[in-house]
Parts: C-alpha cells; structure tokens; sequence
C-alpha cells in the first residue's frame, strides 16, 4: 500500500523502490538492538517495527523529493544528488535525534510505564539508528544508479561543475533553509 501510495505521489515505479530499500536496513538494526538489550518480540515490539519502518520512509522520502526537485529546475542528477544530500542531511538527522531522544527514558527503564513500553522504544531506537546511517549512503547511491534513466546526460565538466558549486559555502542559500 505504501508501494503504491509513493508511485502515485511520485510518479515513478522506481522512485518508491529506491524509498523502500532502507527500511530492511532498519529491520537488522531492529534485531541487534533486540539481542543486545535481551528485549523478547512482543506486539509492542512489532508496533515499534512499523513506527520505525514509516520514520524510516520518511527520511528517505525528504531526500528522493529534494533531487526531484532540482532535477525538474534543470540540475543534473549527480549534482542534485549531492545538493539534497548535504542539503537534507539536518532534517533527516534532526528527525532520528529527537525521536531517539524521546524515547531513550523508556529504553533506559526511566520514568513510568517503562516496563511495557520498553520493547517498542529499543525497537525504534535500535531501526532508526542503524538504518539512517545506511540511508544517507544507500538512497544517494540507488538513486544515482537507478533514478537517473531517462535524463539526458552532460558532459563530466559540467558535472563536476555544478558538484563544485553545490558544495561551496553560501551556494544558493534559499536552498539550505529547511
């Protein structure tokens, strides 16, 4: 359902591929941070897979919209690429800070409730952590691999050009707003 939800809003069949590739990343992270913390699978625990599996897509959604976004102004997809990427990464790890944040208490047995709501915040912790850091280098890579079909192709200086000029401090600043 997400599958379809994303190739209709997005209007690509390989754009939600892309997406969805992080969220198995999330579910080794699910288990080793399950057998660290001697947490059993329970339906919290599968509540918290599902949690983390949506925060997971959309992180990656924020970066795949942003390199559709300069692509359709004309960028090139190695350059949009790297602009999104350096662009989004505060949002993206803004999102996984405070939702580690917020539910560190639980995980850490502090506060009340701790007991049943235990396994669901080790779950989202344990997914979310492992599987961002695989997103900020799985989805620039899928998406330079597979989402560039179809756009025509400059020359490697040009290229290299616009990487230069999105790198560079001060480049474009209405783009670094969040």
């Amino acid at each position: 359902l997400t599958y379809l939800v994303m190739a209709a809003q997005f209007e690509s069949l390989l754009h939600p591929l892309i997406i969805l590739a992080a969220v198995p990343f999330g579910l080794v992270g699910v288990v080793l941070a399950l057998a660290i913390f001697a947490v059993p699978v329970s339906a919290i625990a599968l509540i918290g897979v599902i949690m983390m599996a949506g925060i997971v897509v959309n992180n990656a959604i924020v970066l795949v919209d942003y390199v559709n976004q300069l692509r359709r102004r004309g960028m090139v997809p190695e350059a949009a690429i790297h602009r999104a990427a350096v662009t989004r990464l505060r949002p993206i790890l803004m999102t996984t800070a405070t939702t580690v944040l917020g539910l560190a208490p639980l995980a850490l047995r502090l506060g009340q409730g701790w007991e049943l709501r235990r396994p669901l915040a080790v779950t989202v912790i344990g997914g979310l952590l492992f599987s961002t850091l695989i997103t900020l280098v799985l989805i620039p890579t899928l998406y330079s691999l597979i989402g560039g079909h179809g756009i025509r192709r400059e020359s490697a200086a040009e290229t290299a050009a616009e990487i230069a000029a999105a790198s560079a401090p001060g480049a474009a600043p209405e783009e670094v707003r969040l």
